[in-house]
């Protein structure tokens, strides 16, 4: 047994980041159907729970992980890596269930114009983050590790374009929206879309830091 344990071992860990990567996109394009269909009940229903599910999954992904790094002798990249990837690309799978709970929690009525340019942006990070993250797996090839380095420049570029429509949308709701109860609940679903940007890119400067130690 405990030969077994010392036996080298790499955790199998970029097929564990692809299907989290996987399960928030997922998360990621349920919530946009839901923000599509908010005024249907039954639906956002529907799209709620499938929020809720695609984050239990990456959070079972995100405790395999943890486990299997704990019981692996020899990983492919840096432990530490590996320990702040799954993390922070767990952040962004959180903050889209909490997006999704807070519009219940706060009984939110309709969706904005900005509240459906955050969600574009945010389903086009966590599709930026997956295809970076599937490049992992082969960045030793100078291709591979080009292409990770230029996908993550364009999840810098979205989450700057999300600071731009939050900083509009700020505006305008205290500009134009008198009822301050409105002004509570839209401004904190700009604030946690706005988030979810930021740690896609978060999750972006972690994968550029892997592939400049490791192509």
């Amino acid at each position: 047994m405990l030969f077994g344990k010392l036996m080298p071992r790499d955790g199998n860990f970029f097929e564990k980041f692809n299907q989290h990567a996987d399960r928030t996109v997922q998360a990621a394009r349920a919530f946009a159907l839901l923000v599509a269909n908010y005024g249907d009940a039954q639906l956002r229903e529907q799209y709620n729970r499938e929020v809720d599910e695609a984050e239990h999954a990456a959070d079972r992904i995100t405790q395999d992980v943890s486990r299997t790094l704990h019981l692996t002798f020899i990983t492919p990249i840096d432990r530490e890596q590996i320990h702040t990837l799954i993390n922070t690309m767990d952040d962004v799978a959180d903050l889209l269930q909490d997006a999704a709970e807070t519009m219940a929690l706060y009984d939110v009525r309709e969706m904005t114009d900005e509240i459906v340019r955050l969600t574009e942006l945010c389903v086009k990070c966590c599709e930026r983050v997956k295809d970076a993250v599937y490049l992992l797996g082969t960045i030793g090839e100078a291709k591979s590790a080009e292409a990770a380095l230029k996908t993550c420049e364009e999840i810098d570029k979205l989450e700057s374009d999300a600071d731009r429509v939050m900083r509009t949308a700020m505006s305008k709701l205290f500009r134009e929206q008198p009822d301050v109860r409105e002004i509570i609940k839209l401004k904190a679903i700009y604030e946690l879309l706005e988030t979810v940007t930021d740690r896609c890119e978060d999750v972006a400067n972690v994968i550029e830091g892997i592939v400049l130690e490791n192509a």
